[in-house]
């Protein structure tokens, strides 16, 4: 069996995960890319393999119609993130294909953790600062007065709930799809967008999907409390990046720590890196070595019930 691997963070561990392959007689096909792979690499890549580990490349109607027309039998996608993969298609082609949930909550809830203590401390800046030979004294804000807002209460906003909860703040979600009877004690789940004019920080964690894209839109950063902050480990173009820069330029928006972005790789033009107050990421909040090792093993066992059946 050939088993193509588009998963950046399962690529960086492959010296763990090829011995797994061997085990199996898979032969791991590993192509040179950045963050994703083209649609058209895609279309002469898969179609090539019996098993594809899809990461955040565009999984689409074409590819997977390609890849039955050679070899593909199977794909799993890597990860809890899914708006990248036409499941439909899957479905009509007859291709298994499955996610692995609930792997990543605490990595990423760890990130969403370090944005805001670095937000309100302004750790970056002093970081800058200090380098440069000026020692940097800006005041910050305890955070055990604020209230945050966490956009999604799945495994990912129910840890980050967790988290900032530690902190002695307020904190408030919004989820339509989940009960209050399975939000801990201590949140309050509210029905969006109430409350987000109460809100010192306000923190992406949600899925994405045709409903919520740039749910983060000029209308909802005017609402926002003057001088909030704005954290996103989620997915990219759930925020409208030009209404951001806006309201960043005109100081409703006072700092933003973004992890993924509307196009990845983010380019050195993006006007939002324009913003001292602005942390940016490259789309990694999960990639820790236990996190990886965990997705990587239920991705290969997946892919092996599939194959096997």
């Amino acid at each position: 069996m050939r088993v193509l691997v588009t998963c950046p963070p399962m690529i960086g561990a492959k010296e763990k995960f090829l011995p797994l392959f061997e085990t199996r007689g898979w032969e791991a096909v590993i192509p040179e890319f950045t963050q994703v792979m083209s649609e058209q690499a895609l279309c002469e890549a898969v179609p090539q393999c019996d098993g594809w580990i899809i990461g955040d490349d565009p999984a689409t109607r074409r590819v997977f119609e390609a890849g039955v027309s050679g070899r593909l039998k199977a794909a799993v996608k890597w990860g809890i993130g899914t708006d990248n993969v036409d499941f439909k298609a899957c479905q009509e082609l007859s291709i298994p294909i499955a996610n692995t949930p609930q792997m990543f909550g605490n990595e990423v809830a760890d990130v969403a953790l370090g944005y805001v203590v670095c937000l309100a401390r302004d750790l970056m800046t002093i970081d800058r600062e200090v380098r440069q030979g000026n020692w940097y004294k800006p005041q910050g804000q305890s955070l055990s007065e604020t209230t945050i807002g966490v956009v999604g209460y799945g495994d990912i906003g129910r840890q980050t709930c967790h988290r900032m909860k530690a902190l002695g703040s307020r904190v408030v979600s919004w989820d339509p799809g989940v009960p209050p009877s399975q939000v801990e004690q201590g949140v309050e789940l509210l029905t969006w967008p109430r409350d987000i004019d109460a809100c010192d920080y306000l923190i992406l964690t949600c899925n994405l999907n045709d409903a919520n894209h740039h749910m983060i839109n000029a209308d909802i950063l005017s609402q926002l409390k003057r001088g909030a902050k704005v954290i996103n480990v989620a997915r990219g173009p759930l925020i409208d990046e030009n209404a951001l820069y806006e309201a960043l330029r005109g100081g409703q928006v006072s700092g933003a720590a973004l992890d993924v972005f509307e196009v990845e790789p983010v380019t050195i033009d993006n006007r939002l890196l324009s913003f001292p107050g602005v942390l940016v990421g490259s789309h990694n909040g999960s990639n820790t070595l236990e996190g990886v090792m965990r997705a990587n093993a239920k991705a290969i066992s997946l892919l092996e019930g599939f194959l096997n059946d």
